[in-house]
Order: structure tokens, then sequence, then C-alpha cells
């Protein structure tokens, strides 16, 4: 049976193109917040389960925490069209593991026009990174301007690879608005503090508007 939609955890989907730093992303907010609150985690991949693989290798959530789904379709279809496979391990978790504080869906590498479906996740993630070209953010695309966050990761490439970063940050500014962004570097050791404490955040709006959901602390100042 589905968990109560009263009691469940925040979804958070987490989407970007390849190599972008998407796992790396929630392995490192599994680290961060793992201590805190109750987690699971469902990885996308269209063949294989290397993501989900990869999580469990780095030991940041017990076995038992971690879905793989094979979508063996474009990822968008996954998490916008028919979401039922998602959606199914997202409901096993919970049930399983009940009762859960937050559930990071990672999406398969995707391009600028992917977005998940509201019936899958309650917040989205966007990651794109520096290696990509400064031009990215004013690509636009809905998971550029729609997404909840956006991440723009590997900024210690930026002189590497000639990507100005004020220019992606002008660029991102004039796409989202005041969408909240954060610029990072997911290879320190603290890169996904900022992140964390913008989750942390979200929890405690789903908190307020949903009242039996358990209340997590504040964000550290």
């Amino acid at each position: 049976m589905p968990p109560d939609p009263e009691r469940r955890a925040l979804r958070v989907g987490v989407g970007g193109p390849v190599g972008s730093g998407k796992t790396a992303l929630v392995a490192a907010l599994c680290r961060e917040l793992s201590e805190r609150l109750n987690i699971g985690v469902v990885t996308n991949d269209i063949y294989t389960t290397e993501d989900a693989d990869f999580l469990r290798r780095q030991g940041v959530l017990g076995d038992e925490r971690i879905r793989a789904v094979q979508t063996g379709c474009c990822p968008h279809t996954a998490i916008r069209d028919d979401i039922s496979e998602n959606l199914e391990a997202v409901e096993e978790l919970e049930a399983s593991l009940a009762p859960l504080d937050l559930v990071l869906l990672e999406s398969g590498g995707d391009n600028l026009t992917a977005t998940f479906s509201h019936g899958l996740v309650d917040r989205q993630i966007f990651v794109l990174d520096v290696s990509g070209g400064d031009k990215v953010p004013r690509k636009g695309g809905p998971s550029v301007t729609s997404a909840d966050l956006l991440v723009i990761n590997k900024v210690d490439l930026a002189p590497m690879v000639g990507a100005d970063l004020e220019v992606m940050r002008r660029d991102s500014v004039a796409q989202r608005g005041d969408r909240a962004m954060i610029f990072c570097s997911l290879r320190e050791s603290d890169g996904a503090g900022a992140i964390g404490d913008w989750i942390l955040s979200e929890i405690q709006s789903w908190a307020a508007a949903n009242p039996v959901t358990k209340v997590i602390p504040a964000p550290k100042a």
C-alpha cells in the first residue's frame, strides 16, 4: 500500500547532464545529512545499476536504503512521462523504511529539457558543471529555468577550461530570476554543505505544510 501522503518524506529529484556530478552530489548529501535525517535513494540508469553500485561502494547508506531503476529508455520518459517504475521504487523504500525524512531520486544523464513530474518529486535540483562552458546557463531550457535549485559544480575547473563564473552567475539569474542557485566544487570536503542546508530548509517548509511530518532541526547558521 502506498505510504500516507501526509506522512511521507520530501522527495527531491536530482537531474543534469552526464558527468555533471549528480551521483557525486547524492553521495555528498548522504554523508552530510545521514546523521540528521532518515534517507532513501533511487537511482536511474538506462541499462546498468552503475550509479547505485557506486553509492554502495562508497558506503554512504546501507544497501537497503538504495534502489536502482533500469529505465531501458530515455531518462526523460522515466522521470516525467511514465513515472510508474520510479514511483514504485520510492514507495517501496518508504514502506520498508518508514518513516523516512528524505528521498533523493537521481535521474539518468539528461539534457536541458529534462524535468521531473510533480507526481514523482516535490523539489527539483539541476546540476551543471563548468567544463561544459560558461555558455550553458544562457541556453536556458526548462531544467535551468524551473528547477527549485540550480547547482553549478566543478568551479575549481573554471580556470582550466576558460569558464567565467561571473558570466554563468549573470546568465543564470537572467534565466531564473530569484530562484536558488549554488556554486560549488563537490571535490571539496564541504562542497555540499550549502546544498544540504537548502534541503533542510525545504524539509522545514514541507513539515509546515504537512503537520504530522517530523520537524527537522533548522540548518546551521
